[in-house]
This record gives structure tokens, C-alpha cells and sequence, in this order.
């Protein structure tokens, strides 16, 4: 009986994420205008929160290494950018799989059993949706402090406020943390809706537009973001 439920769990989330898919194949502009809206607004929420910690955590006297600024530029700093983002995309991606799993694989499995079986797959749901909101929020917090203090010394090393050096890193740090809330923006917004069985579509579909827009602003940030900080420093 367990293959059996197992079995059906999985077909019908093949069926559900590929009507999903045709569904948004034939209009897709409503869904990522929506997915868009709410991960710039994270994004531009997380960079006024690490604002805020960057004005108020003291710099680190320690010398920060930035490629484009302190040192030339290498394609090793690509990597290593994108190596820390791929971490980071992999977390929100997980948290969409795990909101379909909890949201939608979850109910079906726990229509199969009784009993105490059945109160196990009930509870398993909202107690692992509740997991994944608290290390989500325990992520955006993490990120704010970390980029806070690296901007705190980061400015304080190149004589600038932290508000102008994050005004120099935009360019590229909003495109970067909009694709990496992507996946998130599509939990919060299937989480309000109840349609959870959408969310393996939404994982394939966020991550596949994530990883360009995260290459790209990879680049940017080594090669052009140095020369832009640079300008508004002299023009301070």
C-alpha cells in the first residue's frame, strides 16, 4: 500500500507541475510580474535593513580585499560570487520544494491512512511549512548582518558613507538579491493562495530565470561596481 500511495504522490505532482507549466507557457507575464514585484521588494527591503546595521555596527580595523578596488579584478572572483549565491539560491529553491511537499504531497499521503498515521501526516504539513518560514526569516537576517558589516568596513576603508557605497553596489545588488528572493517570492505568494501544488513548477521556473540574471550581476559586480564606487567617491 505504501508504494502504491508513494507512487500516486508522484504522478500526480508530474501532472500538477505540468499543467502548471502549460498553464503559465500560455501566459506568463502575470505570474513573474508578480514573482518580480515581491522579490525586489524583499530585496530592496534586505538592502534598507543592511543599511541600517551598516551605519550602526563599528568597521572592522582589519584591511577588506575587493577585487576592482584593492586588488585587479580576476575571474576567480566571479566564481567565488557566484559559488556563495548558488548556496543561497539553492536554500530558496529548497524552500519552495519543501512548501509543495508539505503544502500538497503531504494532505494526499495522509487521505491514504488512519489513525494515528493519519494525525502524524496532518501535523507533518504546517509543522514543516513553520520550519521553513523560521529558517527563511533566520536567512534574511543572517544576510543583512553579514552584508552590513562587510559594507560598514568596506566604507570606512574607502572613506565613503555606507549609504553611498551601497548606492554604488545597486547596479548589481538589486538584480542579484531580486533573482535570489525569486523563489521565495513564489512560496510567499502560493502560501497565501493555498495553491501549493504549483510550487515545483515555481522552483523549476525561478531558478532557471535566477541563474542568468545571478551570472550577470556576478560580472558586474567585479568588473564595473569598483569604477562606479570610484566615480561617486570623487564626486562626493
Amino acid at each position: 500500500m505504501h508504494a502504491k500511495v508513494a507512487d500516486l504522490v508522484v504522478v500526480r505532482a508530474k501532472d500538477e507541475t505540468r499543467a502548471t507549466l502549460a498553464a503559465w507557457n500560455e501566459r506568463p507575464w502575470p505570474v513573474l510580474r508578480t514573482w518580480v514585484f515581491w522579490s525586489v521588494v524583499v530585496a530592496l527591503g534586505l538592502l534598507g535593513v543592511t543599511w541600517i546595521v551598516a551605519t550602526l555596527t563599528p568597521p572592522d580595523p582589519t584591511p577588506l580585499a575587493f577585487p576592482g578596488l584593492t586588488r585587479p579584478p580576476a575571474l576567480a572572483d566571479v566564481g567565488l560570487i557566484l559559488a556563495g549565491n548558488s548556496l543561497v539560491l539553492a536554500l530558496h529553491a529548497f524552500a519552495c520544494v519543501a512548501g509543495f511537499i508539505a503544502g500538497s504531497s503531504l494532505p494526499l499521503s495522509a487521505e491514504r491512512y488512519s489513525g494515528v498515521w493519519r494525525w502524524i501526516h496532518d501535523a507533518a504539513g504546517p509543522i514543516a511549512i513553520a520550519w521553513v518560514t523560521a529558517c527563511t526569516l533566520f536567512s534574511l537576517a543572517t544576510q543583512a548582518y553579514v552584508l552590513g558589516a562587510f559594507a560598514s568596513t568596506l566604507a570606512a576603508q574607502g572613506d565613503i558613507s555606507p549609504g553611498l557605497l551601497l548606492l554604488g553596489f545597486l547596479p548589481h545588488a538589486l538584480p542579484e538579491l531580486a533573482a535570489l528572493f525569486l523563489p521565495l517570492a513564489a512560496w510567499v505568494i502560493a502560501s497565501r493562495r493555498g495553491e501549493w501544488n504549483q510550487l515545483l513548477a515555481a522552483t523549476i521556473v525561478t531558478v532557471t530565470i535566477a541563474i542568468p540574471v545571478l551570472v550577470a550581476s556576478a560580472f558586474f559586480e567585479v568588473y564595473v561596481s569598483p569604477d562606479i564606487l570610484r566615480a561617486l567617491a570623487e564626486h562626493r
